[in-house]
């Protein structure tokens, strides 16, 4: 493991110095070059703006095009610095400015095209001879100047690409002496790694033994503790995990005994708990049943007693009815007995007027009879009224006769309907005390049907209750049976463990190395 560290440390050393030269190249081969570039063609721009500005002061047409052959020269050459600039720039921001200069170049470009086509038009400027000689020995001036600026930026570049190639130098020195280092400490680990394992082996071999005893289940091997160091730490552990195992697995037994008999006494009470509660659901099953019938039958007095609350309302109402007839009746008696009455008074009168008619009559007979001849015919006439004085008298005795009798009648008629009117109005009385009786009676069958189907819902939701319990009994059981069953399982892998029985009469020890 350590010879895998140390070379694992010497190729990311190797790989850091790698990374380190490649940036250094990246640093000298893109960026510094790309920057050269693009300095050389600002310079040529530069002195294509100088030709551009000395067009105008040309005396001939010689001088311009020898002017426009200097700009067109720097104008390819700064075509070509930025052609090979392009290269360079990798980034977004490099390219998106090399784009925005490609455009700027173009736009200045048809700017000098325009300038030389409108500066050709004009006319030649003479110079002086002095003149043209100070302007050739300052153009000679800036020619040396512009050569030494070149040298120097030559010279620049040189030593920059020799500290680069210096760097690379260094990198390969570094990088093989990085790989001597990583081999030596390899070997070197590998030497120690040697060492060490003829001093841990053998030991870790006996304890692998001893693992490998207690792994199949023998807890009665002897671990012997012979050294002081870390391997005898090791064996020390190792007995002192194979004494508590031991203990361990003889307290494992006699729990599992102690579980099997108390699943067995668990199993016996959920099935002598499920036949009670089967029992119990029996009987609320039948419960339910009777619930379900009373409560039908409550429900059908309930409507019974509606039907009558009906039927003696509509009685009440007819017994109302007959009484108002009743009354009417009366008071028709009442009516025709105060007629008759007023007929008697008539026939008293009838009765009166042929008694003094028959006076009369008389009267007039006599009178008649005093006249002789002459108050025959008012004699004869006198009989006749007499005659029908007489007939009225009789007619109107008889009719009060009638009367009389009819009156004795209505007023017997009047009692009775009294005594009916009364009658009816008792039995209305009546009647409406049995519609009270039959309204409470209605009202207490609704209650009571209510309170039966409350009733009939708790039954229900208790047989609910004592079905759950029985399947919760039952699962109770089953958990119990397959608790029993783990604990055989368990006590049959238990006792595939040999443990020394001297250990049942030992407490508990912390085993320790010689000397530790």
């Amino acid at each position: 493991m350590v010879a895998l560290l140390g070379g694992a440390i010497g190729a990311f050393g190797v790989w850091g110095l790698a990374r380190i030269n490649e940036m250094n190249s990246q640093l000298y081969e893109v960026e510094l070059r790309g920057l050269s570039e693009m300095k050389d063609a600002n310079l040529q721009l530069v002195y294509a703006g100088r030709a551009r500005n000395g067009y105008l002061g040309a005396a001939s047409e010689r001088e311009r095009e020898a002017i426009r052959a200097q700009f067109d020269s720097a104008v390819r050459r700064m075509d070509a610095l930025r052609d090979r600039a392009d290269a360079y720039y990798q980034t977004d921001d490099g390219r998106r400015l090399l784009a925005s200069f490609r455009q700027m170049e173009d736009a200045w470009k048809r700017d000098a095209e325009a300038f030389f086509a409108a500066a050709r038009a004009l006319p030649l400027m003479p110079k002086d001879p002095r003149a043209i000689e100070i302007e050739k020995h300052v153009i000679a001036s800036s020619e040396r100047l512009d050569s030494l600026m070149d040298q120097l930026a030559a010279s620049k570049e040189a030593s920059t690409a020799r500290s680069v190639q210096d760097g690379t130098d260094l990198y390969q020195r570094m990088r093989a002496i990085m790989i001597a280092l990583s081999i030596a400490g390899v070997a070197l680990g590998m030497l120690l790694g040697w060492l060490m394992t003829r001093g841990i082996v053998r030991p870790l071999g006996l304890a692998v033994d001893a693992a490998r005893r207690v792994a199949a289940g023998d807890l009665t091997g002897d671990i012997r503790v012979a050294t002081r160091d870390e391997t005898g730490d090791l064996m020390a552990a190792l007995k002192a995990m194979n004494h508590s195992l031991s203990r361990i697995v003889l307290d494992v037994r006699d729990g599992c005994e102690g579980i099997a008999s108390a699943s067995s006494q668990i199993a016996q009470g959920n099935a002598d708990l499920s036949q009670r509660t089967e029992e119990q659901a029996a009987s609320l099953e039948q419960t339910a049943a009777s619930m379900e019938e009373l409560t039908s039958t409550v429900q059908q007095n309930a409507g019974n007693a509606g039907a009558a609350e009906t039927l003696v309302t509509q009685a009440s109402a007819v017994a109302e009815r007959g009484g108002e007839v009743v009354d009417g009746v009366v008071r028709t008696m009442d009516a025709i007995a105060d007629s008759s009455r007023r007929i008697a008074d008539i026939t008293s009168v009838i009765d009166s007027i042929a008694f003094q008619t028959n006076i009369l009559a008389l009267n007039a007979a006599v009178e008649a009879a005093r006249a002789g001849e002459q108050g025959r015919g008012f004699a004869v006439v006198a009989g006749e009224v007499r005659t029908l004085a007489q007939r009225s008298a009789v007619a109107a005795r008889e009719i009060n006769a009638l009367i009389n009798e009819s009156v004795s009648r209505v007023e017997d008629g009047t009692r009775q309907a009294d005594e009916a009117g009364r009658t009816m109005r008792d039995v209305v009385d009546s009647v409406r005390r049995a519609v009270t009786l039959v309204r409470e009676i209605a009202s207490a069958s609704a209650e009571q049907s209510s309170g039966i189907g409350q009733v009939n819902v708790a039954v229900t939701q208790m047989d609910g209750v004592t079905q759950q319990n029985a399947a919760l009994v039952e699962q109770a059981a089953a958990a119990a049976a397959s608790l029993r069953e783990q604990a055989a399982r368990l006590s049959q892998q238990v006792g595939r463990f040999k443990v020394d029985a001297g250990l049942l009469a030992l407490p508990a020890v912390q085993v320790r190395a010689p000397g530790a």
